[in-house]
C-alpha cells in the first residue's frame, strides 16, 4: 500500500472514529410491485431519556412527489430538508441529481458539514440515502434502513420481501414492529408514507 492510501485510509478511520453513533430512530424505506412506503417511528431520546412518543420523523416535499425521513439531529435534519427540498426545485425534481448536489454541499460547506443526520429519500422510481461524508447510495434490493434501529428494519424487510407476497407498506409495518421491539431508541409509534 503507498504511502498516500496509507494516509487516506487513517484518515477515513479517524473521521468515523470521531463520528457520533446516529441513535434515535429507526426510518425505513421499501419497494414493491410499484409502490414505495417510508416509515418511521415516533421515540425521541435525549441522552439516555425519552422526551416524546409521537414525533414525525418523515415528510413529503416537492409537492408531495417526494418522501424524505431523517435520522439524526432534529435540528439539522430540518436544515438538510430545506436545503434538500430547494435543490429539487433547482433541479426540477430529477431526484438523484438533487442528492448528489446536497451531498457535494453537505460535505464541503463549514457550517453543513457539521450536521449529524443521515436521510433517506424516495420518489416513484428512485430512493437513496444520503450522509455528510458525499455518500449517496442507491440500495440494489429495494429496501434501505437508516438510525439504530435500522439493522434490526432492515433484515426483518429483506426477509419478508424473499420470503412473503407482504406489499410494501405491510412490510414496512412488520418490520418496524419488529424494530421497535429489538431497539431501545425505536417505539411503536409509527408513521408512514406511501407514494
Amino acid at each position: 500500500m503507498t504511502k498516500s492510501a496509507t494516509e487516506q485510509r487513517a484518515r477515513s478511520q479517524q473521521r468515523a472514529e470521531t463520528s457520533p453513533r446516529i441513535r434515535s430512530t429507526t426510518v425505513l424505506c421499501v419497494r414493491r410491485d410499484g409502490k414505495v412506503v417510508m416509515a418511521g417511528d415516533g421515540q425521541v431520546t435525549l441522552g439516555e431519556n425519552v422526551i416524546k412518543h409521537k414525533a414525525r420523523k418523515i415528510r413529503r416535499l416537492y409537492q408531495d412527489k417526494v418522501i424524505a425521513g431523517f435520522a439524526g439531529s432534529t435540528a439539522d435534519a430540518f436544515s438538510l430538508f430545506s436545503r434538500f427540498e430547494g435543490k429539487l426545485e433547482q433541479y426540477h425534481g430529477n431526484l438523484g441529481r438533487a442528492c448528489v448536489e446536497l451531498a457535494k454541499d453537505w460535505r464541503t460547506d463549514k457550517a453543513l458539514r457539521h450536521l449529524e443526520a443521515l436521510l433517506l429519500v424516495c420518489d416513484k422510481e428512485g430512493m437513496f440515502l444520503i450522509s455528510g461524508a458525499g455518500d449517496v447510495i442507491e440500495p440494489d434490493e429495494g429496501v434501505v434502513a437508516i438510525g439504530s434501529g435500522g439493522p434490526y428494519a432492515l433484515a426483518a424487510a429483506r426477509a419478508l420481501l424473499k420470503h412473503t407476497q407482504m406489499n410494501a407498506r405491510q412490510i414496512a409495518e412488520e418490520a418496524m414492529q419488529l424494530a421497535a421491539q429489538t431497539c431501545i431508541f425505536t417505539n411503536d409509534q409509527i408513521t408512514l408514507e406511501e407514494l
